[in-house]
C-alpha cells in the first residue's frame, strides 16, 4: 500500500508537467495559427526574398537610395590610382646601396617588404628588395633610388581603379543593409523552420560581406601605398679593368703630355746637377785661352832667334 501510494505521488507531478507542456504548446500553436500566414509566412517569404542581395544586387531601401539617387561626380581628389615601379640599378657596393634604399623608404614614411640577396656565377652580389611608400612620396623615393648607381632599367605603371573602389563601396553598403534586414526578420520569426532558414541565409550574407570588406581593404592599401621593386647588381670588375686598358685619343694625349713634362723635369734636374762642373770647365777654358795660350808662341819664337845670333 505504501509503495503504491508513493508511486502514485510521483506520477502525479510528472503528469502535471507533461500536461503543462502540452497546454503551452497548444497555446503557442493557437496564437501562431491565426497569424500563420502573417508571421510565419512573412518570415519564410522574406528568406526567399532575401536571396537577391547575396548576388551583389542592391535591395530595397538603402541600396536603391545609393543607386537610384544622383551620383556625385568624381573629381581629382576622388581618383584612386595603383602605382608600381621596377628599377634595376648597377652599383659599386650592394650592401651600402641597400642601406640607402631602406633609409629612403623609411624617411618617406614607408616600409620595407621582401628582400633577397644572392651571388651569380662570377661572384657578383645581387639583391632584390620591395619597398612600400606613400603615394605622395612615390616620385621622390624613385629619384633617390636612381641616384644610388647607374640606372639600367625602369618600368613604372599607374592603374586607375576608381570604378572598382566605388563599386565595392556600393556593394558593401547594400550587403550591410541586407544583413541588418535578415537579423530583423529573425527577431520577428516564430517558427523554428523559419529561424533555421534565416540563420543559413544570414551566414551566407555575412560571408559575402566579409569578402567584400577584404577586397575593399586590399584596394585601399594598394591605392594608399605605392610598390617599388628595386634590383641591385654589382658592377663587374673585369669589365671595368678591360675598359680602363683600352686607350682613347684623350688618354694618349694626356699620356704624351705627362711624358713631355716628366722629360723636361729630368732635363732640368740633370742641368742643375751638371751646372757647377760646367762652370769650372768654362772657367778653365777661359784661363787657357786668355792667359796660357798667348804666352806659348812667344817662347817658341824667341828660342830660334837666339840661336841664329850666336852663329
Amino acid at each position: 500500500m505504501h509503495t503504491s501510494s508513493r508511486s502514485s505521488r510521483r506520477t502525479v507531478p510528472a503528469l502535471s508537467a507533461v500536461l503543462l507542456a502540452v497546454a503551452l504548446a497548444l497555446t503557442g500553436c493557437s496564437g501562431a495559427g491565426s497569424d500563420d500566414t502573417d508571421a510565419g509566412g512573412k518570415a519564410a517569404g522574406s528568406a526567399a526574398d532575401a536571396k537577391g542581395p547575396s548576388d551583389g544586387e542592391p535591395d530595397g531601401g538603402g541600396a536603391e537610395g545609393s543607386r537610384g539617387g544622383k551620383q556625385k561626380p568624381i573629381g581629382p581628389a576622388d581618383t584612386h590610382i595603383i602605382r608600381t615601379a621596377k628599377l634595376t640599378v648597377r652599383v659599386e657596393d650592394v650592401p651600402a646601396a641597400l642601406d640607402r634604399a631602406r633609409a629612403a623608404a623609411e624617411d618617406a614614411g614607408g616600409i620595407v617588404g621582401n628582400e633577397n640577396t644572392s651571388r651569380d656565377g662570377a661572384g657578383r652580389e645581387r639583391s632584390r628588395i620591395v619597398l612600400r611608400v606613400p603615394q605622395e612620396k612615390y616620385e621622390e623615393v624613385l629619384d633617390s633610388l636612381e641616384g644610388t648607381g647607374k640606372l639600367i632599367d625602369r618600368d613604372s605603371k599607374a592603374q586607375d581603379v576608381t570604378d572598382q573602389v566605388v563599386d565595392v563601396e556600393s556593394r558593401v553598403a547594400s550587403q550591410r543593409a541586407s544583413v541588418a534586414r535578415v537579423r530583423e526578420l529573425m527577431d520577428k520569426a516564430t517558427k523554428l523552420s523559419d529561424v533555421v532558414s534565416l540563420e543559413g541565409e544570414l551566414s551566407t550574407r555575412q560571408a559575402d560581406l566579409e569578402a567584400l570588406l577584404a577586397r575593399q581593404a586590399s584596394l585601399k592599401d594598394r591605392t594608399d601605398m605605392a610598390t617599388i621593386t628595386l634590383s641591385l647588381t654589382e658592377r663587374p670588375v673585369r669589365a671595368a679593368a678591360a675598359a680602363d686598358d683600352d686607350p682613347t685619343f684623350l688618354d694618349a694625349l694626356s699620356g704624351g703630355w705627362d711624358a713631355f713634362v716628366t722629360t723636361l723635369r729630368w732635363i732640368a734636374v740633370v742641368l742643375a746637377a751638371v751646372l757647377p762642373f760646367a762652370a769650372v770647365v768654362v772657367l778653365l777654358v777661359l784661363v787657357w785661352v786668355r792667359v796660357v795660350r798667348p804666352r806659348l808662341p812667344r817662347r817658341a819664337a824667341t828660342a830660334p832667334s837666339r840661336e841664329g845670333g850666336e852663329g
